[in-house]
């Protein structure tokens, strides 16, 4: 599995990359692995402003539909419409082009309670 270094993880297995003052979020090639084939992704309007572990949408597969929670407080300003069409994506690319949103953050210390590729990669080894 990936786990790239320079993110940030949540528990509930969303990846963050911090750009300036947005952050970008998708599952991580864990999660994507767990569901198997993604069929369907509900995601929110851009606008929508989020709480810290407030769920933002749906990812279904041919396995189980699972929330998606936030990993950060903010402004949801943009989201990646490409793959609503196309949820397989996630599948292939779940680091690149399968992210799903970008947050305006608005707690940026927020950041300090997620986990570290380290931290991460010995939580899914549990």
């Amino acid at each position: 599995m990936a786990v790239p270094a320079e993110l940030k993880y949540s528990r509930s297995h969303e990846w963050v990359r911090v750009e300036g003052d947005t952050a970008l979020v998708g599952i991580t090639d864990h999660a994507q692995a767990e569901l198997g084939d993604i069929t369907y992704l509900e995601l929110p309007e851009t606008g929508r402003m989020l709480a810290e572990d407030e769920i933002f949408g749906t990812v279904e597969s041919v396995k189980a539909v699972s929330d998606l929670y936030s990993p950060l407080s903010g402004e949801v300003v943009e989201v990646n419409s490409e793959i609503t069409d196309a949820a397989e994506t996630i599948n292939q690319d779940a680091y690149g082009a399968g992210w799903m949103i970008r947050i305006k953050m608005s707690n940026p210390e927020e950041l300090d309670h997620l986990l570290s590729a380290e931290q991460y990669e010995q939580l899914i080894r549990e």
